[in-house]
């Protein structure tokens, strides 16, 4: 009767076993994933691939040379238009630095340089230029600025349309969408000012 008992107990725990093994194997087959080892990605770690990194990298240094030139305009010129551009340049891309500066960090990656980049990329502006913009007054001033204000747009406008067409990147997608969208339409502002 003991021995009954024991391969009644060995059966019923091996029939348990099969049960629960059916049900991990269906699990399996049915999503196409081991339960077991799968773990949700870590957002910014995410597919972000060179081209991410590379976007991130220059446009950090660009967004604050943008808001260089944009501290400028206080005491330079009386033009509320410049001024109110100005605004909401710095608005628009102090936001977008930190967010840069966040998707570096999660990816371990090294920030940006600093202003040592000053004229080799896209639409940046020299030393030299921004000191004679800083000697500018008036209409001078705001010319100059809006001048320059556009070629460093279409030079975000470039960065941004290399990380849409190479980065894999969601949020760098999205950002770079953004930054053409909104300052595409400040280069038609600025060219409207400037006549």
């Amino acid at each position: 009767m003991t021995s009954r008992k024991l391969v009644g107990a060995a059966l019923a725990a091996l029939a348990s076993f099969v049960v629960l093994a059916g049900c991990a194997g269906s699990d399996t087959a049915s999503s196409g994933h081991d339960m077991s080892t799968m773990k949700a990605p870590d957002p910014q770690q995410a597919g972000h691939n060179q081209a991410d990194v590379t976007f991130a990298q220059g446009m950090i240094p660009h967004h604050e040379q943008a808001l260089e030139m944009a501290k400028l305009v206080d005491g330079r010129t009386r033009d509320a238009k410049v001024v109110d551009l100005a605004a909401r340049i710095k608005q628009a891309q102090d936001p977008e630095i930190r967010q840069l500066t966040g998707l570096l960090k999660g990816w371990g990656a090294a920030p940006s340089g600093e202003h040592s980049a000053h004229g080799s990329m896209s639409g940046m502006m020299t030393e030299d230029d921004l000191a004679k913009l800083g000697q500018a007054k008036g209409a001078a001033f705001d010319k100059q600025w809006l001048e320059m204000m556009v070629k460093h747009h279409e030079g975000a406008l470039a960065m941004a349309k290399t990380a849409l067409q190479q980065g894999s990147n969601a949020e760098v997608k999205a950002l770079a969408r953004k930054v053409i969208d909104g300052q595409q339409a400040e280069i038609t502002e600025m060219r409207t000012l400037l006549g």
